[in-house]
């Protein structure tokens, strides 16, 4: 029997010799998320969404009716992570925390990233975010996640990234991943992303800079998921700061 590792390395190797970098900072900057197409393989997606029972992989579990957050449940892994997970992280650090070096360079706001996943790790950790964040979402017919922000504490990586682990259309129906972004004295703007199995959606956390009439100013971003009308979808999230 294979082990959960073996077809991460297979698969995954150098992300970043793949990724179109170019045109990720560029849909990033217009609209504050991209997307990444077949960034994992189908096998790799089924082995993950497996690992939701075992919760021996997990620190703990949310059932978010019982907070307000929508329908559906979600689990926090634990350390150490799933290799895959760790090379995810590690590996897209880098390119994104170029980027949002920029942005709050553009947006006045004084803090810089780290190049190194590990160092940035180091510093939410002194300042107390020591809880692992990257998380596995399950969700059944009616479910649905409401706009939110995947804050945690001080220390705020601007950008995160989800991939679909299950099929549209064969494992569940709905289950639109939705974007929303709040410009002052204007309505909300939506954004829907189309995501098919192994897609990930690279996309602002909090805020973005937007270049208006009078310079750049912030705008604020909200993410969720739209009502799964049927079957059962399973999310992978991975965020790059960690939680008090």
């Amino acid at each position: 029997m294979k082990t959960f590792e073996e077809p991460g390395a297979q698969h995954l190797g150098d992300p970043l010799s793949v990724l179109d970098w170019p045109l990720i900072e560029r849909e990033l900057d217009d609209v504050g998320a991209t997307t990444v197409r077949g960034l994992l393989s189908a096998q790799e997606c089924r082995l993950m969404a497996e690992l939701y029972p075992r919760d021996a992989h997990f620190r703990s579990r949310v059932v978010m009716g019982r907070h307000g957050f929508g329908r559906g449940e979600y689990k926090y892994f634990s350390y150490p992570l799933p290799p895959l997970i760790q090379r995810l992280r590690a590996d897209l650090y880098p390119r994104l925390a170029s980027i949002a070096n920029r942005w709050n360079e553009a947006m006045a706001i004084e803090t810089r990233y780290p190049e190194v996943h590990a160092d940035y790790l180091q510093r939410c950790h002194a300042a107390g975010q020591m809880r692992p964040t990257p998380l596995l979402l399950q969700y059944a017919t009616g479910d649905y996640n409401c706009l939110h922000q995947d804050l945690y504490g001080e220390q705020v990586f601007p950008l995160q990234v989800a991939i679909l682990l299950s099929r549209p259309g064969e494992d569940f129906c709905g289950g639109e991943f939705v974007l929303t972004e709040q410009r002052p004295r204007m309505q909300s703007r939506p954004e829907v992303v189309s995501l098919q199995q192994g897609d990930a959606v690279v996309f602002a956390v909090h805020h973005r800079p937007v270049r208006g009439a009078h310079g750049i100013y912030r705008v604020n971003m909200r993410h969720g998921v739209s009502r799964i009308r049927s079957g059962h979808r399973h999310t992978l999230g991975i965020i790059f700061h960690d939680a008090t």
